[in-house]
């Protein structure tokens, strides 16, 4: 399985999390995020020197506790990263070591483990992945490391790497009282919860302080993946089945769930992809129980990533299922743009995808624009244009007005087996000729007199296409893991 680079990490692994109070976190967030490269070495001379994470860094409680396992690469790019969602609630965050202690010792009372889950012991996992050796590292965040191991089929007992059952083996920082909880919400949710389309919790490791949790492994990694850090574009009618797999899940989760729940974390970073790229929603860290009754919203902190939080729950603090819906028109816009929900490296006015989309959606010409040239008209058209609307109804400003995800479940149905390619449609190749011919003229005035420095027309910079290979992506490889 697979749980995604953290999307949201506020601050440099050197001196990021323990013990931080808000005035401190401030100052370390005027500087930006810092690269995680060489993140990984670190993470492996913890286990490799200690069996573990060193006991150091409690996570900001604004940061997303995501971790996808088959992260192939860690960002060392601010521009294209998503940021952590500014909680609203005020006063110190600091979570103290007593603290961690008191929420360990409290486990027994708030760990609600379902029959069906393994119980790991520390050298068992250590053992199935090698001793956490770096060739086994998949992945990292603020959560902790993720590695893949090789455990039994039926069983616990580690066995050679690639025989019996693969797994992913995610570890918890030693992180406070923010992270105990996330654990616990991962094991007490996927212990209960089991649906085609949300991943597989198969078991967890609770020794003194050491925990860690054990997924099955998803070979085809994160949607973020293949959307932003591979030079080949993922096909349009593959892109539509992860929408769908994707829409079952939240559908599950708000619809069908005998305890409906909020995910209240949906990104493309989060959806794991199985050999044959169905979608699973992974880290459900952050997930909240639905209001019951006649109650209308929960009221929470404000967690979540800047570009996917709907802007009623940033505002408010009132959590309801339709922000995740809002959500998921954002993932839905990603795999229709091939664009990041927030990324800083495009011209001004395109740093919000949202935004930059908006005044296209609900065009039923002006849609072409937003589809990812990189697809070169091998696209539906008239999939393109119910996604465009879906797209338009979800990131609805009236949360009422957005629809249910049993209702995008079945909108979205019908998309994946549409055969009318944009790339023989007449409006489509005038389309396409005037782009050309524009981007001509573009060429030209660059590099006519009229140009002064690097900037384009008005004075604004001219725009930078963002490739998505792996020699220009901002984003730097990290190892792959043997058997991928």
């Amino acid at each position: 399985m697979g749980l995604g680079p953290e999307a949201a990490q506020l601050a440099s692994w050197e001196g990021a999390e323990a013990g931080i109070g808000k005035k401190k976190r401030r100052k370390k967030n005027k500087g930006g995020s810092r690269s995680t490269k060489g993140g990984g070495a670190r993470c492996w001379m913890k286990f490799h020197l200690m069996g573990g994470c060193i006991p150091s860094r409690a996570k900001v409680d604004t940061s997303i506790s995501s971790v996808t396992t088959q992260c192939e690469s860690k960002s060392t790019n601010d521009g294209s990263r998503d940021q952590p969602v500014v909680p609203l609630a005020s006063g110190s965050t600091t979570t103290s070591n007593a603290e961690s202690s008191s929420s360990a010792s409290k486990v027994g009372e708030e760990l609600k483990v379902a029959s069906q889950l393994q119980k790991f012991t520390f050298i068992e996992l250590k053992s199935a992945t090698r001793n956490f050796r770096p060739e086994s590292l998949l992945g990292e965040g603020g959560f902790g490391c993720v590695f893949k191991g090789w455990i039994e089929e039926n069983g616990t007992a580690p066995v050679k790497p690639g025989t019996g059952l693969t797994v992913a083996v995610k570890t918890l920082n030693h992180d406070g009282l923010q992270g105990h909880k996330e654990w616990l919400a991962e094991v007490n949710y996927l212990g209960e919860l089991q649906h085609p389309n949300l991943v597989k919790l198969i078991g967890y490791c609770i020794e003194d302080d050491q925990r860690l949790l054990v997924y099955e492994f998803m070979p085809r990694g994160s949607l973020e993946n293949h959307l932003f850090r591979r030079s080949l574009p993922l096909p349009w009618s593959i892109r539509m089945k992860i929408a769908l797999g994707a829409a079952k899940g939240l559908a599950f989760l708000h619809e069908e769930a005998e305890r409906p729940v909020i995910y209240r974390d949906f990104k493309s970073s989060n959806v794991l992809l199985d050999a044959d790229y169905n979608a699973k929603l992974s880290d459900f860290g952050l997930a909240k129980d639905a209001p019951e009754g006649d109650k209308t919203h929960v009221s929470t902190r404000v967690m979540g990533t800047y570009g996917y939080a709907a802007p009623e729950y940033v505002m408010t603090g009132h959590l309801t299922s339709k922000s995740d819906v809002y959500s998921f028109g954002v993932v839905l816009l990603e795999m229709m743009t091939g664009r990041r929900s927030m990324d800083k490296n495009r011209p001004t006015g395109e740093h919000n995808l949202v935004e930059w989309a908006r005044p296209h959606l609900g065009e039923r010409r002006r849609f072409y624009r937003l589809i990812d040239p990189r697809l070169e008209g091998n696209f539906s058209i008239k999939a393109a244009q119910k996604a465009s609307q879906l797209a338009h109804a979800c990131l609805s400003r009236d949360p009422k007005a957005r629809p249910l995800m049993s209702e995008v479940v079945e909108a979205l149905r019908p998309l994946i087996n549409l055969k009318d390619l944009a790339s023989s449609s007449y409006f489509f190749q005038n389309m396409q000729t005037g782009r050309s011919m524009a981007h001509s003229n573009s060429l030209g005035t660059r590099n006519g007199s009229k140009t002064h420095g690097s900037c384009g027309r008005n004075g604004h910079q001219p725009m930078r296409s963002l490739s998505h290979g792996a020699q220009a992506s901002p984003y730097h490889q990290s190892p792959k893991p043997n058997g991928r």
